[in-house]
Order: structure tokens, then C-alpha cells, then sequence
């Protein structure tokens, strides 16, 4: 499930101008992936205990962000994603649950806290606070009810 998200990653961050029918392709996943995230959201919080540091569906979560992420980033999907229901609330609970979680216990979410002396950990959740808010950003880009939610 991982190769495949990050296959659809190289897709969606391709610059080369798609037609309506690809666009609709596009929606469809987007509106499949979006639903996945929403319910595996809350995966990434076992990431925080060292015995589940290597928990598949907590990756394949942080895949979804990723692919999100750049499908908001396009114009194209970012008007379709922003009316999505529930996906904004998503991103904004978990967000709350990782700051959370962070304080907890040791970070793995901010690159930050992954820091001992000069080598960094290569944590699979390093960043994922950054994505969610990159996410949130997007999905709030010139749209005033998602903002005034926020």
C-alpha cells in the first residue's frame, strides 16, 4: 500500500497539464484516500511507543498525508478536497492529538525534537505535524468557511 501511495505521489506532483478525464480520475481518488486518512488518522499516535514504531497502517497513514497534501496543492483538486466533509476537522483533531502525544512523551512528529547532538533520527513521522498544517493551510486557501472553522 505504501509503494502504491507513493506511485500516486509521482502522479499527482507531476507538472504536465491533465484532461477532464484523468481530473475525474483524480477526484474519485482523492475523495477514496481522503476517506482512508480519516479513519487511520489516529494510527500515527501508536508511532509515539517504541514497540510500534514500525506499525503498517501508521506508514501507510503518513503516505496519505503526503499524497494529500500535494493533491491540495493543486488547483485543480484543492477546490473538490475543501469541500470534502470532515477532512478539515480531521486534520485539525489530529493535529491536536500529535501536539499531544509530542508533549507526552519523546517528539517523533517535529524534526526538532528528532535531534540527539548532530544525527538526526529518521523517524517515518518526523514531519508529520508540518504536513497536517501544510494540509490544513491548503484546504483553507481562499475559502473562507474552512478559515472561519479554523
Amino acid at each position: 500500500r505504501v509503494t502504491l501511495l507513493e506511485l500516486m505521489m509521482v502522479k499527482v506532483s507531476e507538472k504536465n497539464p491533465v484532461n477532464s478525464e484523468e481530473m475525474n480520475v483524480f477526484m474519485r481518488h482523492a475523495d477514496f484516500l481522503a476517506g482512508c486518512f480519516q479513519e487511520k488518522c489516529e494510527a500515527v499516535l501508536k508511532l509515539t511507543s517504541a514497540a510500534d514504531a514500525e506499525d503498517e497502517e501508521a506508514l501507510v497513514t503518513i503516505r496519505l498525508l503526503d499524497v494529500l497534501c500535494e493533491m491540495t496543492s493543486n488547483n485543480g483538486q484543492l477546490e473538490h478536497l475543501q469541500a470534502l466533509p470532515g477532512l478539515l476537522e480531521t486534520a485539525i483533531d489530529t493535529l491536536r492529538l500529535t501536539h499531544l502525544a509530542g508533549k507526552q512523551a519523546v517528539n517523533i512528529f517535529t524534526a526538532t525534537h528528532a535531534m540527539t547532538g548532530q544525527e538526526e533520527i529518521s523517524h517515518p513521522a518526523v514531519g508529520f505535524k508540518s504536513h497536517l498544517i501544510r494540509l490544513i493551510g491548503n484546504l483553507c486557501y481562499k475559502n473562507k468557511e474552512n478559515q472561519d472553522k479554523v
